[in-house]
């Protein structure tokens, strides 16, 4: 491995909260970018990528699924993904002479394109490394319309985002420090990955724990930029045509009045919502309209890093052992709805007692017809309990 701090392989730029972004690729030309904290003891050089790497995979097909206008995305290369590793053979672990994982150098935030992507490499348009797609969507109105036998490229991009270099942990497990930069580099990594051509919306979100399908136990989250509105916020920019442009306020001024609520800051408020489906949900929405992360002030970044880890450690209170969970960050699409749909977390978990876990089956996996078995109240009077004994 060669360090590039001499050669010029690596970009820098300084973001927000003094965290420093630099810039660099892969062997085979995928894009690596590392997120130091402020105050990093990392020197500004950077070990190139000494690997021999074979061409990357096709970009997948999607179909579409003429009975309810989804597309689904056909991936075959996902079938080889890596599965729970030992720590010597961690994928997402700084390289070493033994382990030629995919992140050369030592870091304190990496975040890397996938190598086996749902979405990608390819665009609508070529840029970079990035080919153009042959038969990529035309817009919204094509990827609206139905019909037998229709398919597309599926353009877009994959990225993984590893919150620290150990072995083991969760965002949930970082210091507040750490948890900032990570979210300069989400708000920084909407906005690139919004401007691609051909993507519609942009969801980083985390996976935890086995029960939830984790592959690797590495902390670290995920980054899709889809080349389609996803069907859950096409619904929900039905609902708010069909309740009008301030559904959020009307729905933020609801549960701040209620009984739901398990934690409140300046900027946010995290609840359990009156609907809720799952033995434990709960959403943390800005007080101020924000599309997407690139939109949040500084002021809400930083109340963000803090209040967020004393949520996850307030759910991780709740059982001897660690809770497994989808945090899912749902923001506005790129191009329609930006006005109306606001950025928002929604935590979801199937555990619903230390021994027990929630299955989908029958009406709900078939028919989407939801039965929750625990109260919303109940539920936010576990978690405020739980979270009422988190420090940071």
């Amino acid at each position: 491995m060669r360090d590039s701090g001499a050669s010029g392989a690596s970009a820098s730029a300084a973001l927000g909260a003094g965290v420093v972004r630099r810039t660099t690729h892969l062997a085979d030309g995928r894009e690596l970018i590392y997120y130091d904290d402020p105050g990093t003891t990392l020197g500004p050089g950077r070990a190139l990528d000494a690997r021999v790497l074979a061409p990357r995979p096709e970009t997948a097909t999607m179909r579409l699924d003429v009975l309810t206008g989804d597309w689904i995305t056909v991936a075959a290369a996902r079938q080889n993904r890596v599965m729970l590793p030992s720590a010597d053979a961690d994928p997402l672990a700084p390289q070493t002479p033994s382990n030629l994982s995919e992140i050369p150098s030592r870091y304190d935030v990496a975040v890397f394109e996938n190598r086996s992507p749902a979405f990608g490499p390819a665009l609508t348009e070529a840029i970079g490394a990035a080919p153009a797609a042959v038969d990529a969507p035309t817009g919204l109105d094509d990827l609206g319309a139905l019909g037998l036998s229709r398919s597309r490229t599926s353009v877009g991009r994959c990225e993984v985002v590893c919150f620290s270099p150990e072995h083991e942990g969760s965002f949930g497990t970082q210091t507040v420090t750490r948890a900032r930069t990570v979210i300069e580099a989400w708000a920084d990594r909407t906005e690139a990955l919004s401007a691609l051509t051909g993507v519609q919306q942009v969801f980083p979100f985390e996976n935890r724990g086995e029960a939830i399908g984790v592959t690797l136990p590495h902390p670290h989250g995920q980054i899709y930029a889809y080349p389609y509105v996803t069907p859950r916020t096409t619904r929900l920019l039905d609902s708010i045509a069909r309740t009008g442009p301030d559904l959020f306020e009307q729905i933020l001024a609801f549960e701040q009045a209620s009984e739901r609520v398990v934690l409140r800051g300046e900027h946010w408020t995290a609840f359990v919502p009156f609907a809720a489906r799952w033995p434990l949900e709960v959403h943390l929405m800005p007080h101020r309209h924000a599309p997407d992360f690139a939109a949040l002030t500084p002021e809400e970044r930083d109340e963000l890093a803090s209040l967020y880890l004393r949520l996850l450690r307030g759910v991780d209170a709740l059982y001897d052992t660690p809770t497994p969970y989808i945090a899912a960050w749902h923001q506005a699409p790129v191009h329609v709805g930006r006005d109306t749909a606001r950025l928002r977390l929604e935590l979801t978990s199937p555990r619903r007692a230390a021994d027990k876990l929630k299955f989908l089956a029958g009406s709900e996996a078939a028919m989407g017809a939801w039965t929750a078995e625990i109260e919303p109240e109940q539920s936010a009077a576990r978690l405020r309990d739980a979270i009422a004994g988190v420090t940071l």
